[in-house]
């Protein structure tokens, strides 16, 4: 994983959660449970991050 990446897992579910947050998470590329992506290290990506970091787990 090189410094440019973050890698980012939904360990919550998004049951429950409001709409536009489960937009950002599926637009964050995650699909179910403890998936995993590496997403590129951009201001967008972090925005998205921050708006429902409740619901993942951040490394890199």
């Amino acid at each position: 994983m090189s410094a440019q990446t973050i890698r980012v897992t939904l360990v919550r579910s998004v049951i429950g959660t409001r709409q536009d947050h489960r937009a950002t998470v599926r637009g964050l590329g995650l699909r179910r449970l403890n998936h995993t992506v590496e997403l590129p290290d951009t201001p967008q990506v972090r925005g998205m991050i921050r708006k429902v970091g409740y619901l993942l787990k951040v490394e890199g």
